[in-house]
């Protein structure tokens, strides 16, 4: 056996060589068109699927690179449940206590007194406001809500004359509500009766909806956004002093002193609230985007009492939630585009095919971004892994 193996020469100064075997990195870019998507199967562009041009294959890593995204989102929507508040009217001016006789007057306090446990309910336009804008919506509507109560009242009794010279005064007009430039908040006033905002009523009524996947503790209706809290808040009477803003004029001439008594009911008395925070005007400043089997992200969820968080230690949040966080820098009236880095999702080993994405925008509670008719673009970069066997020679010109 030994001598077998002798007759060949096993050794030499010119071993065979394999090819090496490298690795190319080649980048792929998509552009992805929410307007490219089936619109009869996905009206929304919030959420769709959509196909690529062809099969993706070896991936190793991917990214959001670019995205250019509409800001005609409405702040207040009934989708994000913040355009209702009640109010109740609990001390209406009584022209018998001042020794005023009016007809109107007398029964205007009827109809309030009556409705006092009652609660008045508004709903603003949706869309978005600036503070001016958004305190002569409130103002219009409190005392809307009021008027309207007064004219079925009248009516339902029948009296056609104090109806008519009820709408000559243009109907209920005692609320007053305005905005501080300085503190950035909103007071609520009435030049004669005292009220409450019933906001416990908007969170009971909040906490029975099912539109949000996760609770939400922020964002609990309009007073929330107002700057006020989720218990009831009573007004206060200005005796011996009047509401004022020290900054200058809320109407012309007014020097700053927006609330006074209504001159045509004697001794009458103003009522006011100061809301503790200040106003929110400007929505969600970020939103989430899903894109399935590429999510990479780890997302907290808020705090809620549940048997889960009771008897463990662990945390409620979610792993692998999105492919990337986009913050909204600008308000609903423009367009943003990209200026963040975001996190890229790794593959080990690397994805063997891609040809079909389901995309999906939503803010952090769960609810689904609805841009309407107005369209979107983002870029998905793709870094593609390509092995392959190089000859002595591909070395050589590499080289060179």
């Amino acid at each position: 056996m030994n001598n077998h193996q002798n007759s060949f020469n096993v050794r030499t100064n010119y071993p065979i060589i394999a090819n090496p075997k490298e690795v190319y990195y080649q980048l792929k870019h998509v552009s992805i068109h929410s307007e490219d998507r089936d619109i009869k199967k996905y009206p929304n562009s919030g959420e769709f699927d959509i196909e690529l041009p062809e099969d993706i294959s070896n991936i190793s890593t991917a990214r959001l690179c670019t995205w250019t995204f509409p800001s005609n989102y409405n702040t207040f929507s009934a989708t994000n449940s913040n355009i209702t508040m009640t109010f109740k009217i609990v001390n209406p001016y009584n022209p018998g206590e001042h020794s005023y006789n009016n007809p109107l007057q007398n029964e205007i306090f009827a109809c309030l007194f009556l409705s006092s446990n009652d609660d008045y309910t508004i709903v603003i336009e949706e869309g978005f406001y600036d503070p001016e804008l958004f305190v002569t919506e409130l103002t219009n509507k409190f005392n809307e809500a009021i008027t309207l109560r007064i004219q079925t009242y009248l009516t339902n009794l029948g009296y056609t004359d104090l109806l008519n010279e009820f709408a000559s005064l243009g109907g209920y007009s005692r609320f007053t509500i305005v905005y501080n430039d300085i503190s950035q908040k909103i007071w609520f006033g009435n030049t004669a009766d005292s009220f409450i905002l019933t906001n416990e009523t908007i969170k009971q009524t909040r906490s029975c909806e099912t539109r949000y996947q996760l609770p939400d503790s922020v964002n609990w209706g309009l007073p929330h956004n107002i700057g006020l809290p989720k218990t009831n808040v009573s007004s206060n009477l200005s005796v011996g002093l009047t509401p004022r803003f020290y900054y200058g004029n809320i109407s012309c001439g007014d020097n700053g002193y927006w609330l006074l008594p209504d001159s045509s009911l004697p001794e009458a008395q103003c009522s006011y609230i100061e809301c503790p925070y200040k106003v929110n005007l400007m929505g969600p400043s970020y939103f989430y985007l899903e894109i399935e089997g590429m999510n990479c992200i780890d997302e907290t969820s808020p705090f809620n009492v549940s048997k889960f968080t009771a008897h463990t230690n662990e945390t409620n949040g979610r792993t692998n939630a999105s492919f990337a966080k986009i913050a909204v820098p600008s308000t609903p009236l423009t367009q943003w585009f990209d200026r963040d880095s975001t996190p890229r999702k790794y593959f080990t080993p690397p994805a063997e095919r891609v040809r079909r994405l389901r995309i999906k925008l939503r803010y952090h509670n769960g609810e689904i971004v609805n841009f309407g008719l107005f369209d979107y673009s983002f870029m998905i970069e793709f870094m593609i892994v390509q092995p392959e066997q190089m000859t002595s020679a591909d070395t050589f010109r590499r080289q060179m």
